[in-house]
C-alpha cells in the first residue's frame, strides 16, 4: 500500500484490514473455495473500499493486494448511463473505476461494484466446487429454493461486468423491498457465489452451513433410486490412478508437436503435464462420457483451458500419435490456439502450457469442471455455458487481461527446457541445477538421499517463477530406477531436453589402499551409470527430435572432470572412469548424431568450497592428506594451497562456471562429441 495513504488508516480500519487478510488467505489456500488465484474479498466503511486487485492471489495477499476505492466515486457507476456497444461501454467502466481508485498502481476486481452494491463490511466471493456443481446444473434455480428457500439471492447468468452488476444492483433492491433486509448470499449460475456479513466469523458459519447442506443432499443423490451416476460415485470417492507408463512413448511426441516457431524463427517449446484419477478415467474412457465436459462451465474454465479441448479416442500409442500429428494442425487453423488440454483415453488429462506454472493451473481448473460436471449430476445434469456465453468471455479485455497475467512471464537461456540433473541434491550438482532454473529451465533433480532432496527442490521452488522442480529419488547404479526417473520427468513436464549426468562419487587410493570393491563402486556409479543413463534418455530423445522441428537438438552432458584429460596421483579408480567417459561421450555422440541428440563431456577444474572437497569428515582434502596424496602436506591447509597454486587464474571451478558451459553446448548446435575443459587453465587441450 501507498506508505503516505497507509499512515492516514485509523486503527480499527487497521484492524478490519487484518481481519480481511485473514479471511482471505483462510479461504485462498483451500482448493475447494479458490482455483488459479480466483475469487476476490472486500471490506468497506462508508467512505471507501478495499477490494482485492487483479493479478493477488487470495492465498498469499497482503495489504498492498488490495485497491482502495472512494465509495462516492463508486456510486456514479449506478447513476451514469453508458454506451450500448460492449466494447466502448466496459471501456467506459473501466475508465471510471480507475478514477474512483485511491491506489493508482493496481487495478481492482471488475466485481468492485458489486462488493460496493451489497451494504455489509465483508463480501466474500468464491467458486466452490461444490457450490457450481449446483450453479452448473439444469436444476439450479429450483434446487437452491428446495434446499436454502427464498432468504438467498439468486441470478440468472449474466455477462459479466457492468451489466451483471446492474443486474445484481436491481435484484438487490428488489430484494430489500420485499422483505425489508439485505440479502447476505448471492448465487450466480455458471458464476459462482457472494457471502457478506459484519464479521468475518458470520462468513465462515454460512459457507459451512452452506457446504454441509450441499454435501450432504450430494450423498443423498448418490445413493437415491438413480444411484447417482459412476462419475458421482468417483467423485465422492476420489481415488488416484497410475499414469499407465506409456505415455513415456507418447508425450514427449505430443510437446513437439504443439511446439511452435515464432516470428523469428525460434522454437517457443510447450510444457505438458498429465493427470489421472477414477473421475478422470471415467470421463476420458469414452466418448459419449467426454462430451459431457466438453464445453466450459464457467468464466475460470474459459480464461486458463480456453472453450476447446481437444479429445482422442485411440487406445493404441501408434494410433495415439497418427491422430496427433492430423488433428492439431485442423485444431491450430480452425481455432487460432493449440489446446490447453488433451484429453487421452484410458491415460488421463494432459495440460498444454506456456511453461510449468501454467500446466498446474490448468490441470486444477480443468480437473474442477471434472467435478463440477460430476456433483451436477445430483441436480439434474449438467448445464455448460452456450456458445454466445463463451464468445463474450473469450473477448472480454477483462479475461485477457488476467489470462495474460496467469501466463506469465519468464526470459532465460534455457526457458522452458526441461533439464534432468543427476546428483542434484546437494553440492556441485545442486549448484549446477540452481543456475539453470534461474535461466527459465524446468529441474528435475535425480538424487538418492530424498531428505536433501526434497529440501532442495523446496528452495528451487521459492525462488521459481513460472518454471519449477520436482525431485526424483534415484538410484544411478540401477537401469529401473532410471527408467522410473524418466518416467516421472515426462508426466511431470512432457520431456527431457538436456540430461545431464552429474552423479558421482570418489574414493582416494593408491594401488596398495585400493580395495576391489571401493574401485567397482567408482567405475559402477562414475562410468557404468553413464552408459545406463544416456540407454534410456535416448530413446526419448529419439522421439522428440522425430516429432519436432528440424532445428530442435537434444542434449546429454555429462559432467566430467580434469581427472578425465590427465592422470591423477593415488586416484586412478576415479580417473580411469572419467577417461572412460570420455570415451563413452565420443562413442555415444557419434552414434546419436543422426538423430540431431548432441553428447558432450564438461571437464571442471576443482569446486573447492564444495562438500566434495571441504566436508571436513571426509572431502577430499581430508582424504588426500591421509593418503599422502600431496608430498610433505601436514595440514589441510597445505593441502588447498597446493592445489591453487597449479591453477594459473588462481581460483577454483564453481558451479556457475560449469553452468555457462552447459548452456553453451545447448546453445549451439555444431559440437558433438567434445570434452569441454573449465579448469582456470590447469589442463589446456593440444
Amino acid at each position: 500500500m501507498d506508505f503516505s495513504f497507509s499512515n492516514q488508516l485509523n486503527n480499527n480500519v487497521m484492524r478490519e484490514i487484518e481481519q480481511l487478510i485473514e479471511i482471505s488467505r483462510f479461504y485462498g489456500k483451500d482448493k475447494r473455495f479458490v482455483i488459479a488465484g480466483g475469487g476476490n474479498t472486500s471490506y468497506k466503511d462508508e467512505r471507501q473500499i478495499w477490494v482485492k486487485a487483479s493479478g493477488f492471489a487470495l492465498a498469499t495477499i497482503d495489504r498492498d493486494g488490495f485497491a482502495v476505492l472512494d465509495r462516492d466515486k463508486l456510486r456514479l457507476l449506478s447513476e451514469k448511463s453508458y454506451s450500448d456497444d460492449t466494447d466502448l461501454r466496459e471501456a467506459e467502466v473501466k475508465s471510471d473505476l480507475e478514477a474512483a481508485c485511491i491506489t493508482k498502481n493496481r487495478r481492482p476486481s471488475v466485481e468492485t461494484s458489486m462488493h460496493n452494491a451489497i451494504n455489509y463490511a465483508f463480501v466474500v466471493h468464491l467458486h466452490p466446487t461444490a457450490v457450481n456443481g449446483l450453479m452448473c446444473s439444469r436444476q439450479a434455480e429450483s434446487k437452491l429454493r428446495e434446499l436454502f428457500g427464498d432468504e438467498h439471492l439468486y441470478i440468472p447468468y449474466t455477462d459479466p461486468g457492468y451489466v451483471l452488476f446492474k443486474k445484481v444492483e436491481e435484484a438487490i433492491a428488489a430484494f430489500r423491498a420485499k422483505r425489508g433486509k439485505e440479502p447476505s448470499v448471492i448465487w450466480l449460475q455458471n458464476h459462482g457465489i457472494f457471502v457478506a456479513a459484519d464479521d468475518i466469523e458470520e462468513i465462515r458459519r454460512t459457507y459451512d452451513h452452506i457446504l454441509a447442506v450441499l454435501d450432504k443432499d450430494v450423498k443423498t443423490a448418490a445413493h437415491g433410486a438413480a444411484a447417482g451416476s459412476k462419475a458421482l460415485q468417483a467423485y465422492l470417492q476420489p481415488e488416484e490412478r497410475p499414469v499407465p507408463g506409456r505415455v513415456i512413448e507418447i508425450l514427449p511426441a505430443l510437446r513437439m508437436l504443439v511446439s511452435e516457431t515464432d516470428e523469428q524463427k525460434r522454437l517457443q517449446l510447450k510444457t505438458l503435464k498429465i493427470r489421472n484419477n477414477k473421475l478422470i478415467e471415467y470421463y476420458c474412457e469414452k466418448k459419449e462420457h467426454y462430451i459431457y465436459i466438453s464445453r466450459p462451465f464457467t468464466p475460470d474454465g474459459i480464461v486458463y483451458c480456453k472453450s476447446n479441448q481437444l479429445y482422442i479416442d485411440k487406445a493404441k500409442t501408434e494410433d495415439i500419435l497418427d491422430d496427433a500429428k492430423k488433428i492439431l494442425p485442423f485444431f491450430r487453423q480452425h481455432f487460432g490456439y493449440q489446446p490447453k488440454v488433451i484429453a487421452l483415453r484410458g491415460l488421463g488429462i494432459v495440460a498444454v502450457g506456456d511453461n510449468a506454472a501454467q500446466c498446474d493451473t490448468i490441470l486444477d481448473v480443468f480437473e474442477d469442471c471434472i467435478k463440477i460436471a460430476a456433483v451436477s449430476e445430483a441436480f439434474g445434469g449438467p448445464h455448460p455455458m452456450t456458445q454466445e456465453q463463451i464468445d463474450f468471455i473469450d473477448h472480454w479485455e477483462v479475461e485477457n487481461y488476467r489470462r495474460s497475467i496467469a501466463a506469465g512471464a519468464l526470459t532465460g537461456r534455457a526457458q522452458n527446457k526441461t533439464i534432468v540433473v543427476t546428483g542434484a541434491a546437494q553440492g556441485f550438482g545442486q549448484g549446477i541445477a540452481d543456475e539453470l532454473l534461474k535461466e527459465g529451465a524446468n529441474i528435475v533433480v535425480a538424487d538418492l538421499n530424498s531428505e536433501t532432496g526434497l529440501v532442495t527442490v523446496d528452495e528451487f521452488n521459492q525462488k521459481a517463477r513460472s518454471n519449477r522442480a520436482v525431485f526424483v529419488q534415484t538410484d544411478v547404479s540401477k537401469v529401473a530406477s532410471i527408467e522410473q526417473l524418466v518416467y516421472q520427468s515426462i508426466c511431470c513436464f512432457g520431456g527431457i531436453d538436456c540430461f545431464i549426468s552429474n552423479a558421482g562419487i570418489l574414493r582416494a587410493g593408491g594401488l596398495e589402499e585400493m580395495s576391489p570393491e571401493n574401485f567397482d563402486l567408482v567405475t559402477k556409479i562414475n562410468y557404468n551409470a553413464y552408459f545406463y543413463c544416456t540407454k534410456v534418455v535416448s530413446r526419448v530423445m529419439k522421439l522428440q527430435t522425430a516429432y519436432g522441428s528440424p532445428d530442435y537438438y537434444a542434449d546429454i552432458i555429462q559432467i566430467n572432470s580434469k581427472s578425465g584429460l590427465r592422470g591423477s596421483r593415488a586416484n586412478f579408480a576415479y580417473a580411469g572412469g572419467k577417461f572412460g567417459g570420455i570415451g563413452l561421450t565420443q562413442s555415444f555422440a557419434l552414434e546419436l548424431a543422426p538423430f540431431r541428440i548432441k553428447v558432450n563431456s564438461i571437464c571442471p577444474g576443482n569446486y573447492y568450497e564444495g562438500p566434495l572437497w571441504s566436508n571436513p569428515e571426509n572431502g577430499l582434502f581430508v582424504q588426500y592428506l591421509k593418503a599422502g596424496k600431496v608430498p610433505g602436506a601436514k595440514t589441510i591447509r597445505d593441502v588447498e594451497d597446493y592445489y591453487l597454486a597449479q591453477v594459473p587464474m588462481r581460483k577454483g571451478c564453481s558451479p556457475l562456471d560449469v553452468s555457462k558451459g552447459v548452456l553453451y553446448l545447448m546453445d549451439q548446435c555444431g559440437e558433438t562429441g567434445q570434452a569441454l575443459p573449465i579448469t582456470g587453465g590447469q589442463v589446456m587441450l593440444n
